[in-house]
């Protein structure tokens, strides 16, 4: 940029800054590492109930764990949300809003994980209810869920705390968060589960556990490096006109997610249908998607604090740029991982499953699978785009509007095609949703930024 245009730029109360390379992938690489540890703690967890020898305490476990995903990822948008608005505070150099935002989110987290643990008996038994499991393994899934949503508190309130890390573009803090979160974990639930031979009861403890010392560190670590003396007053934190906008933007990306989860419910209630062998193939096929979720979703968190970042200096060409870097990131990504899984696909079936049946289903279906990240990679990354600039009312609508689609997909293509209409309608609901938010991209941006500059 030359002098005159920074001038310019100052003159009209822009902040510029410059997106590169590099400014993308120390987002985007330390959130894809913390993404990467969840499922790690997934294994470690289920190895430790598995040598326990007892089959009802490995179902309770699956069980419990999946009650917890579905009601905790209902609540994911205390991290985007406060991700979007600190970012844009952090663009116009706003410390004091940076950390009211912290502490609106930080409150609401708090306030409703004490809300989850009042109503925890009902929402567990209506999870084992909707799971409907054998009595053995309902026994252990009480057991396990009945500790586990103790953590209930902490847990939410760790979204604040990484969504504010998030926020300022510190990547690295973020993966140091959910390393301490899930590296405690991971070790008492060895030491408590067979150790000490707690067994099911100390993996869940190992949990609640590793979800307090998370909030511990975090919240020590926020304190120690945002300084006091820009610290929000108590009227500031509960001012209603900025309690508002949060509140908004919670429910648009709740919605959001409800909506994707009832898309990925309609698949697997569709592919049951069709027996228990696609139905399992279905299964071992999703991983397909779910691994490149892990990279994308880092380049979307990426995507998250640029464009919020952008937004908050008023400054165009850091958005372009933003979208642009992030674009071609995840694009390559997912181009290289829809071709590895189309050369080495029936290769990585084959180590998920013995069953030849199951096999042999999966060779059939294995393209549309294959095909997932790069038709999906838009919709990831414009989520975060829009994510950061909160226009949450349109990434609400148009995921709608794509469930919608895919609905009605699956009602015409399913009785003629079979799990092959299926997969077609899942990846019409992943592009659609790309596309439409990117078809509104521009006019948002130009009705959000002042005139500026054009990029160097």
């Amino acid at each position: 940029m030359s002098k005159s245009d920074a001038a310019l730029a100052a003159g009209n109360g822009q902040r510029p800054f410059t997106v590169s390379h590099r400014l993308v992938l120390s987002i985007a690489v330390p959130m894809t590492l913390a993404y990467l540890t969840t499922p790690l703690l997934g294994l470690v967890d289920m190895a430790v109930v598995g040598r326990l020898g007892d089959p009802a305490l490995i179902g309770g476990l699956a069980v419990g764990a999946i009650i917890f995903d579905l009601v905790f990822a209902t609540f994911n948008f205390l991290r985007s949300a406060t991700t979007g608005l600190v970012a844009q505070a952090f663009g116009r150099d706003d410390v004091t809003e940076q950390q009211a935002v912290f502490w609106r989110s930080l409150l609401i987290g708090l306030f409703s994980g004490i809300v989850l643990l009042i109503l925890s008996t009902l929402i567990i038994q209506f999870g084992i209810w909707a799971m409907a499991p054998g009595e053995a393994v309902r026994g252990a899934t009480q057991t396990y869920a009945s500790i586990r949503m103790i953590s209930a508190p902490a847990s939410l309130a760790n979204y604040a705390i990484l969504g504010f890390v998030l926020g300022r573009g510190q990547g690295l803090a973020g993966l140091g968060l959910q390393a301490v979160i899930n590296g405690t974990n991971i070790v008492l639930s060895i030491l408590f589960g067979l150790h000490f031979g707690w067994g099911l009861e100390g993996v869940a403890w190992a949990t609640v556990t590793g979800e307090c010392i998370g909030l511990i560190v975090g919240f020590a670590f926020i304190r120690l490096t945002v300084g006091r003396s820009n610290a929000p007053s108590w009227q500031r934190i509960f001012d209603r006109s900025a309690i508002r906008p949060l509140l908004t933007l919670n429910r648009d990306i709740m919605i959001r997610s409800l909506a994707l989860l009832t898309a990925f419910a309609l698949f697997v209630r569709q592919g049951a249908q069709f027996g228990a062998v696609t139905l399992a193939a279905n299964a071992i096929l999703m991983n397909f998607f779910m691994v490149a979720g892990y990279y994308l979703d880092g380049f979307a968190t990426a995507a998250e604090q640029l464009a919020g970042r952008a937004i908050g200096a008023r400054y165009r060409p850091a958005f372009d740029g933003a979208v642009r870097l992030t674009l071609i990131w995840g694009f390559c990504l997912a181009a290289i991982t829809t071709a590895f899984f189309l050369i080495f696909g029936t290769v990585v079936v084959d180590l998920l499953t013995t069953s030849e049946e199951v096999r042999a289903a999966s060779r059939d279906y294995i393209i549309w699978a294959s095909l997932t990240a790069l038709v999906g990679v838009l919709a990831f990354e414009m989520d975060g785009v829009y994510i950061g600039a909160t226009w949450s009312v349109d990434m609400r609508n148009m995921m709608l509007a794509s469930l919608a689609l895919f609905a009605v997909l699956s009602w015409l293509l399913v009785p003629v095609l079979g799990n092959h209409g299926l997969w077609i309608a899942l990846l019409a609901f992943l592009g659609i949703r790309g596309l439409t938010l990117y078809a509104l991209l521009d006019r948002r941006a130009r009705s959000t930024f002042p005139a500026s500059p054009d990029a160097a």
